[in-house]
């Protein structure tokens, strides 16, 4: 059974796996327990298109085996990052079946910390903590180095002062005055893409680039720091993690600002006040979409 593509067509993209496989692997190290619970979605690319042209699914390594896959490699290599497992995956597809031509492994981690109780961590008891998810990606041809990407979303931040947006485009179309001082929230999704594999420590790399986003949001406890704009603060993230982190080519950055509006007591007799800077009106939508993408000048002479 065969069959040919009509002639001026061409594949842009293909691939087939199983999505969203969930994973929870428990390290047994005597009494003391490690969890990590994963989503991984998997897909592969074969070097023959003839189970789309004519439904020969010779080739074709099954969905259902793939997912098998992920709880087989998780009991005999354990699971210690995204990264590391998202590799394993895709190195063991590339291995087994030579037919599989490329491959792509994304995986995010669910934020479980280990719970403390009257001042001690709890050998076997974790809570679920979703300060930020943990996510990954990587894809990996056959013949060449992986292409690793490590992402963060849903990092809620705010900050009551040390904020100020002015001196903006004033026209026509303008309604907002400037803004001396302000509050500031923003939901932070970021993505890195790693200069290779070797010699990379993926959850340390991960713990600075989070305290890297803190440091320039927050500043310190005290003092705070002063953000002229999101688009500055964003900036200096990118900056300090691509200064900080040599094995990381290139960042992007999202931060959406979050309004919080001082709701007009003034019109309220008797009971409002002319000046409100306690209570304010939370406005989700719509929101301003900052975001850029900070990558070094020669990839090539930064690739490890």
């Amino acid at each position: 059974m065969s069959a040919t593509m009509e002639e001026g067509l061409k594949w842009v993209t293909r691939g087939y796996g199983k999505g969203h496989v969930k994973l929870l692997h428990v390290r047994r190290e005597g009494a003391v327990h490690t969890i990590k619970e994963y989503e991984v979605s998997t897909e592969l690319t074969l070097a023959t298109d003839k189970d789309y042209l004519a439904g020969d699914n010779s080739d074709v390594v099954a969905t259902d085996s793939q997912k098998n896959t992920v709880y087989i490699l998780a009991k005999h290599h354990g699971v210690t990052s995204p990264e590391n497992f998202a590799l394993l995956l895709t190195e063991h597809f590339l291995s087994k079946y030579l037919q599989v031509t490329a491959t792509t492994v994304t995986i995010r981690e669910y934020p479980w910390q280990r719970q403390v109780v009257d001042g001690r961590a709890h050998n076997h008891s974790f809570i679920f903590c979703p300060e930020v998810e943990h996510t990954c990606k990587v894809s990996r041809k056959r013949g060449e180095l992986p292409e690793v990407w490590t992402g963060l979303e849903g990092m809620r931040l705010l900050k009551t002062t040390q904020s100020s947006f002015v001196n903006f485009v004033q026209d026509e179309f303008r309604s907002l005055p400037d803004m001396q001082d302000r509050i500031f929230s923003t939901v932070v999704s970021a993505s890195w893409r790693y200069a290779g594999i070797q010699n990379i420590d993926f959850g340390k790399t991960w713990i600075t680039v989070i305290k890297v986003i803190k440091d320039n949001f927050s500043g310190p406890a005290e003092t705070g720091i002063y953000s002229p704009s999101v688009q500055n603060t964003l900036y200096k993230i990118l900056k300090d993690v691509l200064i900080m982190q040599p094995e990381v080519l290139e960042m992007k950055l999202t931060m959406p600002n979050k309004h919080y509006f001082s709701i007009d007591l003034s019109k309220f007799q008797n009971v409002g006040t002319k000046h409100n800077d306690e209570v304010f009106h939370p406005v989700d939508k719509p929101a301003g979409n900052i975001t850029a993408t900070l990558g070094r000048r020669d990839l090539a002479r930064a690739r490890l």
